[in-house]
């Protein structure tokens, strides 16, 4: 295909959310329409079509200082292997850049391969696991921890301000933030799992036994994208029948700006999914 000939790179706006979640929906991911309106609201995603039809996206979302977060790249199974997603990448990199942001995102290993050449360092390991759930529970665990608690915990660990992010996510019908013991975490739906993220904890310990009250609250399968150096935790969890589905990598593209600290034992997921 001639450069001239390359389809056109359009921005997507909030009436393009039910399209966006069936370009998800198509690679199995996990994300809600909810999570897509907040990509469309508050950040900037671009897309590229094939008459009417949305074929590929790739989402810019800012973070405190100078900072965002690059996700939802997916390209429809009819348009793989056409550079759609460098191009879309490409075009979120330079308004990264236009606006002085340290770009970060979550890699499989494929894709990892890709960012690399491109300029994008590895930062942290990952793993997603998953736990299929019975169709009892016991009632929710009594908790009084807080967003704001949340929030303050997330930030020491991430080193950004995600309080818009955090508070959308625990507004939502069916999400809850439980605490115990040193412990915190946030659960939400997804579309097909609920999520388990961000998870901040003293110890591993701390941070099993509350992801044990959890599970034994809920009904539907779970997912948790847990940091692989947390070995004990990452232990803890498959011997409790966690299975890991898929290794992924946290990589960054420009200089650091920012320094956790300390580590999560589970990041909110894809970004989000």
């Amino acid at each position: 295909m001639a450069v001239t000939d390359a389809p056109h790179i359009v921005q997507l706006g909030v009436d393009d959310a039910i399209a966006g979640l069936a370009l998800s929906t198509e690679a199995h991911w996990n994300q809600t329409d909810e999570d897509w309106r907040i990509f469309l609201r508050d950040g900037v995603v671009f897309g590229i079509r094939d008459g009417m039809r949305l074929v590929a996206t790739a989402a810019l979302l800012p973070y405190s200082g100078n900072n965002a977060w690059i996700s939802m790249v997916l390209v429809s199974g009819t348009h793989r292997r056409r550079g759609l997603a460098t191009r879309l990448v490409d075009a979120c990199l330079e308004t990264a850049r236009q606006n002085g942001l340290t770009s970060w995102l979550d890699a499989t290993p494929d894709g990892a391969a890709v960012y690399g050449p491109l300029g994008f360092t590895p930062t942290l390991q990952l793993r997603r696991l998953k736990l299929m759930k019975p169709a009892r529970a016991e009632a929710p665990p009594s908790s009084s921890a807080t967003l704001d608690a949340l929030r303050i915990r997330d930030r020491r660990a991430t080193g950004f301000d995600r309080t818009a992010l955090l508070s959308a996510f625990a507004q939502r019908s069916g999400s809850r933030i439980v605490g115990a013991n040193g412990a915190i975490a946030l659960v939400r739906d997804g579309r097909t799992a609920r999520h388990i993220g961000p998870l901040l904890a003293d110890n591993a310990a701390a941070a099993l036994a509350l992801v044990d009250a959890i599970v034994r609250s809920e009904t539907s399968p779970l997912l948790l994208d847990a940091v692989a150096s947390q070995a004990a935790f990452l232990e803890g969890l498959t011997a409790s029948s966690w299975t890991i589905e898929r290794p992924f990598q946290r990589m960054r593209f420009g200089p650091a700006t920012v320094t956790g600290e300390e580590m999560p034992f589970a990041v909110a997921g894809p970004e989000f999914g």
